[in-house]
């Protein structure tokens, strides 16, 4: 079989693996021996997790992250060319989206190698599942800017796009930002657009609510240190 790209989604949190990965994944992953993953650490324990038998110190890590320049990228996909399948890992949900495993991608696909994405827990999906917003037509946008115009802008734009294109948009924060973000959403956004706060999906605590913005006034969740989704709607 041809050499391939496995694109490897790992859970949300502290959630049961059967809960959210096929048994394929659980299958192929043990028959890897090099991996490009966000984070080291984190991509071991989840090895581990995966199948207790697997030997780590005898796999190869390297890392991809915003710290990896450009021109090593292309070099970590040297396994394939030799006939090695390479698998991606990102530190949560699934690779390559809102994910520098994108980057690899785009090299595997233009050099004609076979890429394979395995099925797993996407927050973004799955908080879109769940709001009951339009799931035909969405727009993701990653981080808001940090500074408060140009965010304030932003948020009045993507309430605009919601209104003129019937067009659901996401974004995300960064956890110790969620409250701040909140607040500018229940100040900026009108009172009957619909906000979709969607925390820790999939794990034992999950929190997915829809309300009007105005009616969030009072009723913000603790969400301090959780990897959240905002959606809006109208």
């Amino acid at each position: 079989m041809q050499a391939t790209l496995f694109l490897i989604p790992v859970t949300l949190g502290e959630t049961e693996l059967d809960r959210v990965l096929p048994n394929y994944n659980l299958k192929v992953i043990p028959d890897i021996r090099y991996f490009i993953v966000e984070n080291i650490r984190s991509a071991r324990r989840f090895l581990k997790k995966v199948d207790r038998s697997i030997n780590i110190d005898q796999l190869s890590f390297v890392e991809l992250n915003k710290h990896t320049s450009p021109a090593e990228i292309s070099s970590f996909l040297e396994p394939l060319a030799q006939g090695e399948n390479v698998g991606i890992l990102s530190e949560a949900g699934c690779p390559a989206i809102a994910d520098p495993g994108a980057d690899v991608v785009a090299i595997a696909q233009k050099r004609g190698f076979r890429v394979v994405p395995l099925v797993g827990p996407s927050s973004i999906l799955l908080a879109l599942m769940a709001s009951g917003f339009n799931g035909q037509n969405f727009a993701f946008h990653g981080y808001l800017p940090i500074e408060s115009t140009e965010r304030i802008n932003a948020i009045k734009r993507l309430e605009s796009r919601i209104y003129a294109e019937n067009q659901t948009q996401l974004f995300i924060e960064t956890p110790y930002r969620n409250h701040k973000l909140i607040e500018e959403l229940i100040k900026t956004c009108r009172p009957s657009t619909k906000l979709c706060i969607a925390a820790n999906v999939t794990c034992e605590d999950e929190f997915i609510r829809v309300r009007p913005v105005k009616e969030w006034t009072n009723q913000i969740p603790d969400l301090s240190k959780k990897p959240t989704l905002f959606l809006l709607y109208k």
